[in-house]
């Protein structure tokens, strides 16, 4: 089999293509690219098929499993695929590792350190029980995802622009000095007892759900994190599309209700946001698959991420 590969502009990335064996699959062809070209390693590569000029259509993304007479429209013998480069790529478990570590190790830093000299307070900084079990309720959860990351969750994708490594740490370990430095103030009031039991109450009892929905999430895929999408069941997710969102969602509330401050609540505000686009586009996505025709489930009725508002 003959394989032209070009890139979007339609100029030729393998001069004089490819010849691979009848039976070759996207990832034999990927390792062959990486063969020719060296830099651009499978992981690196997207390929697709091309289409018409003008056409609003979306291209069909080869998938590396399938094998590469799937793609061709009638003609075994010549196919043409679209290369781009997606730059240099990061696997999922260290992207999730590196974001998590640094709120792991910043927050404490605010609560152990006398960091305050440095912005000008001299006097002795009295800490409060609510601070106490604020700190271990945070480390918990940050620790508890990086567990999840190695040991729990299945990726779909193997990996991801590294780019993204840069912008995640800077959202997470940017807010977690944010929220630490104003939760440990020397000149922090703390709410009632009984204001803090009840948040961290409601923010344990979430973190607990949240991990047993990431559990039921991974029993979803197989091991190689395949399996396509299917109809997440059991415990919230009879009642909810996202649950894990859900979860996460209300143990920050929790934290916030036992903590109170302003920062805390701005994080909030803003993953509660980033969490219900993809809650919306994950929902939308189940119930175009699941539309009940030609022998397919149809997806039940659900709230999305946040009963009784979404």
């Amino acid at each position: 089999m003959k394989v032209t590969v070009v890139s979007r502009s339609g100029r030729e990335v393998i001069k004089g293509g490819l010849d691979l064996p009848d039976s070759a699959t996207v990832s034999d062809l990927q390792e062959a690219i990486h063969k020719r070209t060296k830099k651009f390693y499978p992981s690196r590569q997207r390929l697709t098929l091309p289409v018409a000029p003008g056409s609003k259509e979306k291209p069909v993304v080869l998938h590396y499993k399938k094998s590469l007479k799937e793609y061709t429209d009638g003609n075994s013998t010549q196919l043409t695929v679209v290369f781009k480069d997606l730059g240099p790529q990061v696997s999922y478990r260290t992207l999730f590792f590196f974001e998590y570590l640094g709120p792991l190790l910043i927050y404490p830093l605010f609560y152990y350190l006398p960091v305050y000299q440095f912005f000008g307070y001299k006097g002795e900084r009295v800490v409060h029980p609510v601070q106490t079990y604020a700190m271990y309720y945070w480390c918990f959860h940050y620790f508890k995802r990086i567990l999840e990351t190695f040991f729990v969750h299945r990726f779909s994708h193997a990996t991801s622009p590294l780019s993204n490594v840069f912008r995640n740490c800077f959202y997470y370990w940017t807010f977690a000095a944010y929220i630490a430095y104003y939760v440990n103030h020397p000149l922090y009031t703390p709410v009632s007892d009984l204001q803090m039991k009840i948040g961290f109450g409601l923010g344990i009892v979430c973190q607990l759900a949240n991990f047993y929905t990431h559990i039921l999430l991974k029993n979803l895929r197989d091991p190689s994190g395949n399996g396509g999408y299917q109809i997440p069941r059991g415990f919230l997710f009879n009642i909810v599309t996202c649950a894990n969102y859900t979860t996460e969602i209300y143990q920050w509330l929790g934290f916030n209700i036992a903590t109170q401050t302003v920062a805390g609540y701005i994080f909030l505000v803003v993953a509660a946001s980033i969490m219900t686009n993809w809650a919306l586009a994950k929902h939308r996505r189940l119930k175009k698959l699941f539309d009940g025709k030609d022998g397919r489930a149809k997806y039940p009725r659900r709230w999305v991420i946040l009963p009784p508002f979404l």
